[in-house]
């Protein structure tokens, strides 16, 4: 089984698609239904059965205390899911899905399936990502690759365009996440300088903004199914029609006792101005992507749309508005992360030329640890990065630090995910413990700490005792870490002590805009005062509002256009 044929599965927060390369094209595998796309759904039955996909989904609104939809975001939780009183890992649901879709490939190739690339967004955590490959492991799949979900889009579109030399930028908005990922294409090298995003934006938020302005279903799980499936329907439908009539007869029960039903007409304009915050969120993550990758809006030859999302007008629109540019739908939004994930498949088997087609990825997040800072006076830990984001992956960077104390003979290396200069705003994925240090005078010692991070996003920590070359070495392992969610920078002008801080922002992001040198740490300094406001952390915002307009200044005196 480890020599099998390797598929590539685009395992999705609403639906899920298998791909394998059939003649040197990636080709969609039908599910037992004859169809390419599956949704996101697994219903378990009372004696252990399992249903997948649409027929699982008809349980929604009969049994929806054990039938699980929209599990990917629960990815990397400690969340549970329970069903008949026992207690299921969101992996465990995963693994239940990928099992369905490898099944279906199986039959329809007539061959065992062992081998897998799997895709997840690229924002995904290492906590996330280790979650994924856990899922295809309990599927009973070795993982050979973790692909990021824009990045595989961008094969797709390589793999027609080997001749092309272009920067392109993929907005790719699915059901439950945001990517935004800028790459270079020059001669079937795909080279992908940034990644920017948000784990927690995509269509199912747009399908609750309808729900809450439909009804309130309280505690009523089937009324809940009932009024998501229609806000679901009106969503679609709003994307080619001005209006959609919404029919709920027999809705839910009153507190009065009498049936509560919903007969309303949504029109476009209407659901715009109800989903327009979340969608004008989506311009920050643009605008870093294309800064951390050192571009311009005006460098870009292609924007491509990937995700179901990005059917809806005003998406599109914004969009255009943001780059200036029209963007194009050149490859099929809902089914062009799996045929990626195919081509990734094709490259590390062997049925496509990695000659012809050559792909590099980045860090999506910084990675580093948490040393005690210098200050004789103020004992605290800071955020020291080895790996920063948007690193040309894989990647590996060693640095020197000493034990804190004078005679110390063990150190723990916490080891952190994030942006924040505050170790206690980022992720903690784990630790690495040295023990055997000689005792010695402050200074004397030193511990070489090594971070490596592979083509699957998976994190290594090396540290090794230099005076005695002693080593421990670890994969961070992430059990039971609850990936912490994203800060929503989207809320920072709405924060109760932003207003003093806006015309400086304003400002920076302006500078941002107009590419001034030191950009990267510009648009650090700004993320991170943004998550200050929004965590309402004072102290944090005023020590960054003096850093910030420090470097504002300085590149105002440098540019005569301001």
């Amino acid at each position: 089984m480890t020599m099998s044929r390797i598929v590539g599965i685009d395992l999705g927060t609403s639906t899920s698609e298998i791909a394998c390369i059939v003649d040197g094209s990636p080709k969609l595998i039908p599910n037992s239904l004859g169809k390419r796309i599956t949704p996101s759904v697994v219903h378990i039955g009372e004696d252990g059965s399992i249903l997948v996909g649409e027929e699982a989904a008809e349980y929604l609104f009969t049994r929806p205390d054990c039938t699980f939809m929209e599990v990917k975001r629960l990815t990397g939780s400690d969340e549970k899911l329970t069903a008949h009183g026992k207690e299921y890992a969101p992996e465990e649901i995963q693994a239940m899905l990928l099992r369905y879709l490898v099944g279906c490939a199986e039959t329809y190739l007539n061959e065992k399936i062992g081998r897998a690339v799997i895709t997840v967004p690229a924002y995904f955590t290492d906590v996330q990502r280790r979650a994924t490959a856990k899922a295809g492991e309990r599927a009973g799949l070795h993982v050979e690759r973790i692909i990021n979900e824009p990045t595989a889009a961008a094969l797709d579109y390589g793999l027609s365009n080997l001749k092309e030399c272009k920067n392109v930028l993929v907005y790719d908005l699915g059901g439950g996440t945001l990517d935004v990922t800028v790459l270079e294409l020059f001669e079937g090298v795909i080279d992908v300088k940034a990644s920017c995003g948000n784990n927690r934006l995509g269509g199912k938020d747009f399908d609750e903004i309808i729900m809450r302005h439909l009804a309130d279903p309280g505690n009523d799980e089937r009324a809940l199914m009932r009024l998501k499936k229609a806000a679901e329907d009106c969503k679609i439908a709003l994307s080619n029609d001005d209006y959609f009539d919404v029919s709920l007869p027999f809705l839910l029960t009153g507190k009065d006792g009498k049936p509560v039903s919903v007969d309303k007409t949504v029109r476009r304009k209407e659901f715009e101005q109800w989903v327009a915050e979340k969608v004008d969120s989506t311009k920050d993550p643009m605008l870093r992507a294309l800064a951390d990758a050192g571009l311009k809006p005006a460098d870009l030859q292609v924007v491509l749309l990937v995700g179901g999302s990005t059917r809806i007008p005003r998406i599109k629109k914004l969009v255009e508005e943001t780059l200036d540019k029209v963007p194009r739908s050149l490859v099929d939004p809902d089914l062009t992360v799996a045929r990626g994930a195919a081509i990734q498949a094709g490259l590390l088997e062997g049925s496509i030329n990695s000659q012809e087609l050559v792909l590099t990825d980045v860090c999506p997040y910084t990675l580093g640890t948490a040393p005690l800072s210098s200050n004789f006076f103020i004992r605290r830990q800071i955020f020291d990065p080895l790996i920063p984001r948007n690193t040309t992956i894989p990647a590996e960077k060693t640095k020197i630090y000493v034990p804190a104390a004078a005679y110390q003979t063990r150190v723990i290396i916490d080891v952190y995910q994030g942006e924040s200069s505050d170790p206690e705003n980022n992720q903690r994925l784990g630790e690495v413990q040295v023990s055997g240090i000689p005792p010695a005078k402050h200074g004397k010692e030193e511990i070489a700490v090594t971070f490596s991070y592979d083509v699957n996003g998976i994190l290594q920590v090396k540290a090794v005792v230099v005076s005695t070359g002693k080593e421990v070495s670890a994969e961070i392992s992430t059990t039971g870490l609850k990936a912490k969610p994203a800060i929503d920078l989207s809320k920072w002008e709405k924060a109760p002590d932003a207003r003093p801080f806006r015309p400086l922002i304003r400002k920076a992001e302006k500078l941002i805009a107009m590419d001034m040198d030191q950009i990267g740490g510009l648009g650090i300094l700004v993320q991170q005062l943004k998550e200050a406001l929004v965590l309402g952390n004072k102290e944090q915002a005023e020590t960054l509002r003096e850093e910030l307009r420090l470097m504002v200044d300085l590149l105002e005196k440098v540019d005569d256009r301001l």
